[in-house]
């Protein structure tokens, strides 16, 4: 006979299509609520980053000082950056009595809370209803309503972008010891305010072909840029033609 606790750990287990059915709902009457957001690793992506930024309104430059760690990886030229938790109490710098502050911009991780993607593309709880107590709600939800009504699908839009650069780079575990390239990869993908200063204010404009309106939205729009820095990057290491080099463009 199955306990309370064999059925929890089979449904944390379980592998879930984007029409299966589950009951959550968090809310600030849960004993645990924010519990969550302490003492968790939570890996940043590009446009986490971007829309946490905009949010507090400052630079990536003082974004990524203030709120990241920054780990290499071994053998990897992209390394990890996470979210720094609070010293103190190990808690979310972002988090309160109240709730998250900065919710409409949170990054992918949280959005998907309880879920996680698997890697064949189907769905897991990965959490279960001793510790958060969301699962005992009579709310419930499709998988697929679930990311829509998170905001989730611009985060794997871009994510599902981010890793035509990343897989690459895994697959061939590409070795760059050149240092100045391996900091110029790091600006593309998490400095982006760098990165718009380096297409405008450098002689990169002078040496490719870009359309005025391309132009006009790589400088208004940090996703557009974000993107234009992938194809950037694809065209550098890997030698995708997706850049024009000018005819008489300087050396």
């Amino acid at each position: 006979m199955l306990n309370a606790t064999s059925v929890n750990n089979r449904k944390q287990k379980q592998r879930m299509t984007p029409d299966h059915l589950f009951k959550f709902h968090c809310h600030p009457g849960l004993p645990c609520f924010t519990h969550c957001c302490q003492d968790v690793t939570i890996v940043l992506t590009p446009y986490d980053i971007i829309r946490l930024k905009n949010n507090l309104d400052i630079s990536s430059d003082k974004f990524l000082d203030k709120y990241t760690i920054i780990l290499p990886k071994e053998k990897r030229l992209i390394p990890l950056v996470l979210l720094q938790m609070n010293e103190e109490d190990k808690k979310c710098p972002f988090i309160s009595s109240d709730g998250c502050k900065v919710y409409s911009d949170r990054p992918w991780a949280c959005r998907m809370f309880p879920l996680d993607l698997a890697d064949d593309g189907t769905f897991r709880l990965i959490i279960d209803s001793s510790l958060c107590k969301g699962l005992n709600e009579k709310t419930e939800w499709s998988i697929a309503e679930w990311l829509a009504e998170q905001g989730v699908v611009p985060y794997d839009d871009m994510n599902t972008l981010f890793s035509q650069v990343t897989q690459p780079l895994q697959a061939e575990e590409m070795k760059i010891e050149n240092a100045d390239i391996q900091k110029m990869i790091f600006m593309v993908l998490y400095n982006i305010d760098k990165f718009r200063e380096f297409v405008f204010k450098s002689t990169f404009l002078d040496r490719f072909e870009l359309s005025d309106v391309q132009i006009e939205k790589i400088k208004r729009s940090d996703p557009e840029l974000l993107k234009f820095g992938f194809d950037w990057i694809k065209f550098g290491l890997f030698g995708q033609l997706l850049f024009k080099v000018k005819e008489k463009s300087p050396e």
